[in-house]
């Protein structure tokens, strides 16, 4: 079983087209597990339970989620197309860290962190973490999100799953180049 790969389909379903092996999610991004192994089998990735679990649960990202039922599966976060995760505000850390590239920091700087396809835009508890993420694209860039700040002006923020941060956008003022 090639995990990486599993992985990597699923993210493509869970977060970005469902329809695309003809399986729906719900408001909150679920979708049953019989549902979803089935439509991917009559795609080419015949799939079981246990390996379905078992790439969900050694998923070093931890991308996706079962229910506590275990009939429902979803992507933790990350998705393209609007979802309420249910995930509930709570107060970041002092500073939290966006990974970048070169090619993209002066329009970050200037316009500040948008979601871009995505629904909210992702941030990491640690700089290490923002340089990994970084890193993917190009040479990484780290920058410092005054998380203190923005909570204190009134910008909601939510943990993933997972322990991503998620916040709706990041303007200008609260961002630094992470030296």
């Amino acid at each position: 079983m090639d995990v990486v790969g599993i992985s990597k389909r699923l993210s493509y379903v869970l977060r970005h087209q469902p329809g695309s092996i003809g399986v729906t999610l719900d408001d909150a991004g679920w979708t049953d597990v019989d549902a979803l192994l089935n439509a991917l089998a009559g795609h080419g990735l015949p799939l079981t339970r246990a390996e379905l679990d078992h790439v969900v649960a050694t998923n070093d990202k931890r991308r996706f989620a079962v229910d506590e039922s275990g009939t429902r599966v979803r992507a933790s976060q990350g998705h393209s197309h609007r979802v309420d995760l249910g995930y509930v505000a709570e107060p970041p850390p002092p500073e939290l860290f966006h990974g970048t590239v070169d090619r993209f920091l002066a329009a970050i700087l200037a316009e500040g962190l948008r979601p871009g396809r995505r629904h909210a835009v992702h941030l990491s508890a640690d700089a290490a973490t923002a340089r990994t993420v970084g890193g993917r694209r190009g040479h990484p860039v780290v920058l410092r999100v005054d998380a203190a700040a923005m909570a204190a002006a009134g910008h909601r923020f939510t943990r993933s799953a997972n322990g991503v941060w998620l916040v709706d956008a990041v303007p200008p003022a609260y961002l630094a180049q992470q030296r």
